[in-house]
């Protein structure tokens, strides 16, 4: 069997050079969040005027939100608040939770499940701040270890891992000949598996599912993973909502722990369904966390 493909976004080069980050990571440390963030102005404004790719992705998402475009307003508040999330994810790591405030706002029945034994599968989006959820882990004193492509965020995650080297150890590589085993003990182990299930990591693994009223591709792998596993999966995203606040939100789409292999197909597609919905419902809620910055609605081209 041939080796998957990389999805073609997997492939893209980071923006940003080392020494422009590391001088922020300095900066933002040693100056505090309220006096490093005046920064993030001036890079919002670079998003808007010189980010038309990004843009375009912007306008699209509100496109099909609202029926409209953006405003030139709209479209800087929403780059700030991605360059917030950035921004804030150096406190995060940092172990400053004075400079940014993480509330867990999920229901008993999710805490409950959290609080149990077993390991459960997470899955974000593009949306609002994955590195939230590590706090929220903490809270629940868990271990949050996350699943990811690193092979394109290389500089800024090897700059961040430097302000928290625990994390480097909690990351499982995808494509990796032993990563199914090392996902295998982590579950074993009880704990949190945060996947991103909104972007294709290998091409032709996906569905399309209606989102925001027109189909998307969404890849079947993390479900997958997850009925294997034979997990309870949770649709999990840290929010942030204004200031240095951020709640995380979690909501139950499926435990396959009685799943059997006949019923696998079927409940994977309900719980994909689920996902989508939910993912759905926080982008209306809270618009400004949506971070896939480009045309997330183009369907591949047919072979």
């Amino acid at each position: 069997m041939a080796e998957p493909t990389p999805s073609s976004w997997t492939q893209q080069a980071e923006r940003g050079g080392v020494p422009i980050i590391r001088f922020m990571i300095w900066l933002s440390l040693r100056l505090g969040r309220r006096l490093s963030r005046v920064v993030l102005f001036g890079i919002a404004a670079y998003f808007l005027v010189f980010g038309p790719r990004a843009r375009a992705g912007v306008q699209g998402f509100y496109q099909r939100l609202y029926g409209r475009r953006a405003s030139w307003r709209e479209l800087y508040k929403h780059f700030l608040s991605f360059s917030t999330t950035i921004h804030d994810r150096i406190f995060l790591l940092a172990g400053r939770h004075d400079e940014v405030k993480v509330r867990v706002a999920v229901p008993e029945t999710v805490r409950t499940l959290l609080r149990a034994e077993r390991g459960v599968v997470v899955l974000g989006a593009h949306f609002g701040s994955f590195e939230a959820l590590r706090g929220a882990a903490d809270e629940l004193h868990k271990t949050a270890v996350m699943l990811m492509y690193p092979d394109n965020a290389t500089k800024l995650g090897s700059l961040l891992a430097e302000l928290n080297p625990e994390v480097a150890t909690h990351i499982v590589a995808l494509n990796r000949p032993d990563s199914m085993l090392q996902v295998q003990e982590h579950i074993e182990q009880g704990h949190l598996l945060g996947i991103l299930a909104d972007r294709n990591f290998t091409e032709g693994d996906s569905l399309a599912w209606e989102f925001l009223g027109a189909p998307v591709q969404f890849p079947q792998g993390p479900m997958r993973l997850a009925a294997l596993l034979r997990c309870p999966v949770l649709l999990m995203a840290g929010v942030y909502l204004e200031g240095n606040c951020y709640d995380v939100q979690a909501q139950l789409i499926a435990d396959f722990s009685d799943c059997e292999r006949s019923q696998r197909q079927e409940r994977m597609a309900q719980a994909q369904q689920a996902y989508v919905q939910g993912l759905e419902q926080l982008c209306r809620k809270y618009p400004h966390n949506w971070f896939n910055f480009y045309d997330f609605w183009q369907m591949p081209k047919e072979r």
